[in-house]
């Protein structure tokens, strides 16, 4: 359309008439009529011969009868020149046959456009592509120790799944999802943990899990579902951990991974519709060992000069502490009591519900009733005596059954 090297303006002109024309007659029109009107210097033709004017783009369009459109001219002449040019283009009142309407729209200084083009793009790289070059200690301390951390992987196996180097010898393991994951838990001094790699369960994670206490820690997300989902059913897993929904271990922080690890439960009391999309039950597994996590124990908080030694309640306290008492307890997500009512008046006590609630453990059978209006309420999990009549279970909400 024009030259970029020579190019200084480009004349914009709106195009109408009152019949149907082709691009030769607007192209015709437009070098027949103002042939000699502005005199030899300005002449279209001997402009365009010279390269002082580009090619003449044509862009219309026909409809009902009538011919619109839009006309492109590069012009590398000076202002004074090419505002005289434009303003001739105005006088040409007929294409072809019919009567035409031609006007100026604008005259845009491609300079100016460049310009405005070159400072958006400074300003998206001051901000998004400088390499920050200043660098504490903590992070030069990190980067180091995760190298170090990252060399300590090993390779199980024929399938050389990644696991932690202490995976082997630990009496309890931690299944995670790939090899980030893996990583991120080192970053941290969990160095029991070993890589499922997808939903295709190698055999080396089912006889480590047939040897170990087992403990899965997957993504909050489909994914980690499914593969939850088959390792239950090829592998004998301990205890599910769950990541906070939505995010993925290898994004997850130390506070974070350890809580999830705290607030593991038994697979025993797990609600089947992690094994299947039927009727919600429990899936028994004999035998269940406590599992303990293989990394470096936190600081322990002193208070009056003494160790505090008192914990956090669990989910496990929790259910055990409800069950049989005909209660209701509605639990913030560091598992502290919110609210606590009758068992009986758990619809009422939903009505009143405010604030950052986690869950609610309940000594009571939930049906599809009240699940539904629980599910209104943007809960992570329901702990109950029982699911019956369950035919459509909300994907948000995680179905504990109170063992």
């Amino acid at each position: 359309m024009y030259s970029p090297e020579t190019t200084k303006y480009l004349i914009h002109l709106t195009l109408q008439t009152e019949g149907v024309v082709d691009k030769p007659d607007v192209v015709g029109a437009i070098f027949g009529q103002t042939e000699g009107l502005l005199g030899e210097d300005l002449d279209l033709r001997d402009l365009q011969r010279t390269g002082r004017v580009g090619r003449i783009d044509v862009q219309i369009t026909t409809r009902r009868g009538e011919t619109k459109g839009e006309i492109l001219i590069s012009s590398s002449l000076d202002r004074a020149e090419t505002a005289l040019l434009a303003s001739s283009l105005e006088t040409i009142d007929r294409v072809g046959p019919c009567t035409a309407h031609m006007k100026v729209d604008r005259i845009e200084d491609i300079r100016v456009t460049k310009r405005r083009r070159i400072v958006e793009r400074a300003k998206e790289l001051l901000l998004e592509d400088f390499d920050e070059g200043a660098i504490n200690s903590d992070d030069l301390l990190d980067e180091v120790r995760e190298v170090i951390r990252i060399e300590k992987l090993e390779l199980l196996g024929e399938a050389k799944v990644h696991a932690g180097p202490n995976v082997m010898a630990s009496d309890a393991i931690i299944l995670v999802e790939g090899r980030a994951d893996v990583i991120n838990l080192l970053r941290y001094g969990i160095k029991n943990a070993v890589a499922v790699e997808g939903t295709n369960v190698p055999q080396i994670i089912i006889d480590l899990c047939s040897q170990k206490t087992a403990t899965t820690l997957l993504d909050g997300d489909r994914g980690g579902e499914l593969i939850l989902r088959e390792l239950l059913q090829i592998a004998e897993i301990d205890f599910v951990a769950y990541s906070p929904r939505g995010k993925s271990v290898e994004e997850m922080s130390r506070k974070e991974i350890v809580k999830a690890l705290r607030n593991k439960v038994p697979v025993e009391v797990i609600a089947d519709h992690t094994l299947t999309t039927g009727a919600v039950h429990t899936r028994t597994v004999p035998g269940v060992r406590e599992a303990p996590v293989d990394e470096q124990p936190p600081h322990q908080q002193r208070v009056g000069g003494r160790e505090d030694q008192k914990a956090l309640p669990t989910l496990g306290d929790h259910m055990a502490d409800v069950r049989d008492r005909k209660i209701a307890r509605f639990l913030s997500p560091d598992y502290a009591v919110l609210l606590e009512s009758s068992a009986t008046d758990l619809e009422g006590a939903l009505q009143t519900l405010g604030g950052d609630v986690e869950g609610v453990v309940v000594d009571r059978v939930i049906d599809q009733r009240l699940l539904d209006q629980i599910s209104g309420k943007n809960l992570e999990f329901v702990a109950a005596r029982d699911f019956k009549g369950i035919v459509k279970r909300p994907l948000s909400i995680r179905l504990i059954k109170i063992g």
